[in-house]
């Protein structure tokens, strides 16, 4: 082999390490990448939550619908007087006066926690709205068991929770980052937020524009 076929040799010898190298290294920062997205072992990984509910909570419900006020009662006839004389008027004999019964109302039903469906992942658990003694209103999340995953939030959403997933994330007050895919976690609710305006609460997945789970709000 001359010198000229040697000196060519080499070259592409170099030329196939160059690009094998390169090729790894596209490679390597493909899977880097993809980790850093998907973070998949977030599938066999759960995080777990167990807070108790803020301290003097109670549940709120849904506003009360509006009751018509009754008709107004038609004026009383005017009855005329007798023309004869009137009966001798029989007085009974005094009876021991009874005081009146007072009837104590039966408490009002504790409301019923909302029920999470699964939408993009199977999700169960339940969802209450709750008010402590400051004021201040939480979305509560109990025994929720849904999938794990990255850029998990809460929302407010005024999509319902059968509506077009893609409308989740149009109107919407975001809450914070999902605490724990599994458990109980409380989630303050902005101070000022008309909560008549929304009718669901999701579990979303803002990197991948998917909704987990919801709830409706009452």
């Amino acid at each position: 082999m001359s010198e000229t076929d040697e000196e060519s040799a080499a070259a592409a010898d170099r030329h196939r390490w160059v690009l094998a190298g390169t090729v790894a290294g596209v490679a390597v920062i493909a899977v880097v990448v993809g980790l850093a997205l998907f973070q998949p072992w977030k599938l066999w990984v759960d995080d777990t939550v167990n807070d108790a509910a803020p301290a003097g909570a109670i549940a709120l419900t849904a506003p009360a619908p509006t009751v018509n006020d009754p008709p107004p009662a038609s004026p009383l006839s005017t009855v005329p007087p007798q023309a004869t004389a009137s009966a001798p008027t029989v007085t009974a004999p005094p009876t021991a006066a009874t005081s009146p019964t007072t009837t104590t109302p039966p408490p009002p039903p504790a409301p019923a926690a909302m029920d999470f469906a699964g939408i993009d992942h199977a999700t169960t658990g339940q969802l209450m709205v709750l008010q402590d003694a400051a004021g201040s209103r939480f979305v509560r999340l109990e025994n929720l068991d849904t999938s794990n995953g990255p850029d998990l939030f809460v929302y407010l959403s005024t999509n319902a929770p059968d509506g077009p997933e893609g409308r989740f994330d149009d109107d919407y007050v975001n809450l914070g980052r999902l605490q724990g895919n599994v458990g109980s976690s409380n989630y303050p609710i902005p101070g000022g937020t008309d909560l008549s305006r929304y009718t669901s609460v999701v579990i979303w997945c803002d990197r991948f524009n998917s909704a987990f789970g919801a709830a409706p709000l009452f």
